[in-house]
């Protein structure tokens, strides 16, 4: 790998939404590639890549809860979903001519291989774009949660949070023309401004195994292709 690279290993926490069309509902296979097309970018450079990906664009865990359902079978639900969306991308990457693997942390062996820390590694190693869907298996946490935690596993050199906005910003700037943009943050600053980066979770677990996080807008053209490069892009959360 070229020398430029900052981070040759990182964890890309892509939003179920990415994969939606413009209602952000469903899977639109053009809009699949799309985001194929933006991760062949930076996959086939040589860095390695990890993606968990969310489920937001089929099933939202709170549509359940406030209707009354078990808060552990809306997460199911969840997990189910984000297996669909795996699968999605992993054909859209099969596509582009990106050597992929999509494992779950569900057992469903029909679809996908089970998650194995030292085989997702290894699928890494042999320059193999891995997915991992499922999130963590477990009702409870969210698929930031999960980002955080198979970030960690692998040992990622930086978790990237793809959005559609250009890095994280002290209230929402559509609303708020004034609203401040954060070039970095620390953890507990993150956490005490409740800037809704991501959940406590995710990032207690990254502040406690100094995992920096980089929020970027993935459709901004080559922004995660600078990231890695370590150019200052986004917002960067860290020590």
């Amino acid at each position: 790998m070229s020398k430029t690279y900052k981070y040759k290993r990182v964890l890309l926490k892509l939003g179920g939404e990415a994969l939606a069309s413009s209602s952000g509902v469903g899977i639109d296979p053009k809009q699949a590639d799309k985001v194929a097309k933006v991760i062949g970018s930076v996959a086939t450079q040589g860095v390695e890549i990890a993606i968990v990906v969310g489920a937001g664009n089929l099933w939202r865990g709170t549509t359940g809860t406030d209707s009354g359902m078990e808060r552990t079978i809306a997460d199911h639900m969840g997990m189910l979903a984000t297996v669909m969306n795996s699968i999605a991308l992993q054909d859209a990457l099969e596509r582009s001519g990106i050597s992929t693997r999509v494992q779950t942390a569900i057992e469903m062996k029909a679809v996908a291989e089970p998650y194995i820390w030292r085989r997702a590694v290894r699928h890494l190693e042999k320059n193999r774009l891995v997915i991992l869907g499922g999130g963590t298996g477990n009702p409870y946490f969210t698929t930031d949660t999960a980002g955080a935690l198979r970030a960690v596993e692998i040992d990622a050199d930086i978790l990237i949070k793809a959005t559609k906005v250009d890095g994280v910003y002290s209230s929402d700037p559509q609303e708020n023309p004034d609203a401040e943009k954060y070039d970095r943050l620390s953890y507990m600053e993150a956490i005490n401004l409740r800037l809704k980066i991501m959940d406590s979770t995710a990032l207690s677990l990254c502040m406690d195994n100094n995992m920096p996080i980089a929020v970027i807008n993935l459709w901004k053209k080559d922004s995660l292709l600078q990231i890695v490069r370590g150019d200052t892009v986004g917002t960067l959360v860290s020590n």
